[in-house]
């Protein structure tokens, strides 16, 4: 039987985890809001620990753990903000953690997990490939596996963000978060509903990595997809978990094209002063696509992370 995480939870992760990470800022830009038309509150988890929210959910799946259990070691298999996340929450608590990493992941994400003090394992660049590999170093070495996202210890602590966002911003009427294999959204839409049920929660998702999108339409969970996009977080799918959270609670999920969320990266650096990664952006480009009329609106958007390559800015040429 899957279980997923309550409001509780995720207040009960906020306690656990407030020693450790950062309280990151939440901006608005002038231009922006102009654009528009709305309020847009950005909570930039671009300023937490590793540069992305991911240490939200690390850290509280670490530090769950029993002492004899956490001896034995902590593994993931990520594409990058994850297992740096879960190597610097293990390095902190004084635990060994190993990651599996697809050949195909930023060396920019790399280069984090290994400064974090993590054991990098290479694997081939598919879902089977990350999940075999990480099922063998937990046979072999006893290591206690935390999933990306499909892991209730992990979604509760994603969901702080949102928790947060609510305390500093009063009366949104939406909140919104990018998709992926949605443990962010899950948390997200838990929090948010779990606070206030009025508050509309959205995601959004790169039309070229739509399988959410297609879930949530649908009723039925796309459980593989080829994706063709900028947003590297964002080529995932659902789990059972993490879909049956959002379907059942998520009030809609919008898509955006690759054009608007690399305007979207380049409009957040030219109003709010940060660099952010493509798979922020989504949520941002979806409005100025039209896909969501916040006309008039207060939105709070969650901005995932800030680890990008400056030498591979997608608007260089």
């Amino acid at each position: 039987m899957i279980t997923i995480p309550t409001y509780a939870d995720i207040l009960a992760a906020h306690e656990r985890i407030k020693p450790h990470i950062v309280r990151t800022p939440v901006l608005s830009g002038d231009a922006i809001n102009a654009l528009t038309g709305a309020e847009i509150f950005f909570k930039c988890e671009s300023f937490q620990r590793i540069g992305a929210f991911k240490a939200r959910g690390a850290t509280n799946a670490v530090y769950s753990l029993d002492d004899a259990t956490a001896k034995r070691g902590v593994v993931t298999h990520s594409s990058g903000n994850h297992g740096a996340a879960l190597a610097w929450a293990a390095k902190r608590r004084g635990i060994n953690a190993v990651v599996v990493v697809p050949e195909s992941a930023p060396r920019t994400k790399i280069a984090n997990i290994r400064r974090a003090g993590a054991e990098v394992v290479f694997c081939e660049s598919t879902a089977a490939a990350r999940e075999a590999a990480a099922a063998k170093l937990v046979a072999e070495r006893g290591m206690e596996f935390v999933h990306p996202y499909d892991d209730n210890r992990v979604i509760a602590g994603q969901g702080t963000a949102a928790l947060e966002l609510l305390e500093e911003v009063s009366d949104l009427d939406i909140v919104m978060a990018p998709l992926g294999g949605g443990g962010l959204l899950s948390g997200t839409t838990l929090a948010t509903k779990g606070r206030d049920a009025n508050i509309r929660v959205i995601g959004g998702e790169p039309e070229g990595a739509n399988d959410g999108f297609r879930s949530f339409q649908t009723g039925v969970r796309v459980a593989e997809n080829v994706p063709h996009t900028i947003c590297d977080g964002l080529r995932t799918c659902l789990s059972e978990r993490t879909f049956n959270i959002i379907t059942g609670n998520t009030d809609a999920i919008v898509t955006a094209t690759e054009d608007n969320v690399v305007r979207a990266m380049r409009l957040t650096w030219e109003d709010l002063k940060i660099v952010i990664e493509p798979s922020c952006c989504p949520p941002l480009a979806a409005i100025m696509e039209g896909k969501l009329d916040v006309r008039g609106k207060k939105v709070g958007i969650i901005l995932t992370g800030g680890n990008v390559d400056l030498d591979k800015l997608p608007w260089q040429t």
